[in-house]
């Protein structure tokens, strides 16, 4: 249940995410050990040196995942770096497996599904990590959601998109005998960014060039400390973090907020800021007790998205191509692995009852999509009460 904001950009599953301290931001420290995730630094270098890693576009519970450069092709990519134990490993071969399967059957590049460009096996002081190359693609749906203050999208982009969403599903379905098993607007990729600034392959963003020692080296030649986005921060420096966070957010008591100021959720983005002098008050409060901490770094900022009038003039404009990602759960007709799928508020009957499922299960999750798309808002939302938890089947009667 990854690979969400850009390309392979993940959010934990929320049946995951529930159980974690940390917000889809933040992967915490915890499971920097062994067996779990590697420590990954702007400027290493993964295959040789083939791949640098630029930025950190986002994190999964099997994976976190960086925007890095081909130096033999010369061209962005999307390197997803999985956790070292046996059971992660064996789940990111079967992943590799499907991805190879959709690959060859694609050559045209025309079904709407990710391709996966390499994959390899990176050795580091946590273990041996499986990693995987794909494109580079641009924001998720929910972003576009977002985009639209949650008051949804015209119809006619709604169709447009669904189209492509049902390009993808009728050749995992029909041809591969696939169910993805994980469908949701996280999961769901445009070829571009809906600002096009944001975009290193449109905004002339310099190359990092690869890690040495405890600087980087930018192409300018003015070296940066060597950081990524917020995985290297230490327990000291996360805690002075949420301190100062603390004291802008009780000088804020009392007094409103802009219009604009909306916390922003997305992964982080090549551009992100650490200036952290000013804070919006909403937002400050808002990160304090979400414990948002990279999100309280970029305090400053009011809305990365811009004003309204921007971001209707973005939507407007937006390339509404996209293509399905995230197989990490992925499963065939006829080899399933766990009862266990989908995302609650996308999640069958068949499912939520225990039943039997197939690809029937992703066209449910495909018509919560249409729905939020159109609204802005989840067709289901469940909650638990006295009675009953929210994985039961009365959350949805």
């Amino acid at each position: 249940m990854e690979e969400a904001a850009a390309a392979v950009v993940e959010r934990n599953g929320d049946n995951q995410s529930e159980t974690s301290d940390y917000t889809s931001e933040d992967e915490g420290t915890d499971d920097y050990r062994r067996g779990g995730y590697h420590a990954v630094r702007i400027g290493d270098t993964f295959r040789h040196g083939r791949y640098v890693v630029q930025s950190k576009l986002g994190w999964g519970h099997f994976s976190t995942v960086w925007l890095a450069w081909d130096t033999l092709n010369s061209r962005y990519v999307a390197l997803k770096v999985q956790k070292s134990a046996q059971h992660y490993t064996e789940a990111a071969m079967d992943e590799i497996t499907i991805l190879k399967q959709i690959a060859e059957g694609d050559p045209e590049d025309k079904k709407c599904v990710v391709k996966l460009l390499d994959h390899f096996k990176h050795s580091g002081p946590n273990g041996q990590h499986v990693c995987m190359v794909f494109e580079y693609l641009g924001d998720n749906l929910l972003t576009l959601i977002k985009y639209s203050d949650y008051k949804g999208i015209p119809l006619h982009m709604v169709k447009e998109i669904c189209f492509h969403i049902l390009v993808g599903l009728d050749y995992l379905h029909r041809h591969l005998s696939i169910i993805h098993t994980d469908l949701k607007p996280e999961n769901i990729l445009l070829l571009s960014t809906i600002d096009p600034a944001k975009d290193p392959t449109k905004s002339g963003a310099t190359l990092v060039k690869p890690f040495s020692k405890s600087k980087i080296l930018s192409e300018s030649g003015t070296s940066k400390d060597a950081k990524s986005s917020n995985g290297d921060l230490t327990k000291n420096q996360k805690k002075k973090i949420r301190k100062k966070v603390k004291r802008a957010a009780q000088k804020c008591v009392g007094k409103e907020a802009s219009e604009d100021a909306e916390p922003d959720n997305e992964a982080s983005s090549p551009e992100d800021s650490h200036n952290d002098d000013k804070f919006n008050c909403k937002s400050i409060e808002e990160q304090t007790n979400m414990n948002g901490v990279k999100d309280a770094r970029e305090g400053t900022k009011l809305n990365r998205r811009g004003t309204h009038s921007t971001r209707q003039k973005l939507l407007a404009e937006v390339d509404l191509n996209c293509k399905l990602v995230d197989f990490g759960n992925a499963c065939w007709t006829y080899k399933q692995f766990t009862s266990d799928i989908q995302t609650r508020q996308y999640r069958c009957p068949e499912v939520i009852l225990g039943s039997k499922y197939s690809t029937s299960a992703d066209m449910w999750s495909f018509a919560c999509i249409c729905f939020e798309l159109a609204t802005g808002d989840v067709l289901f939302d469940p909650h638990s009460g006295d009675n009953y938890e929210r994985d039961e089947v009365c959350d949805l009667l």
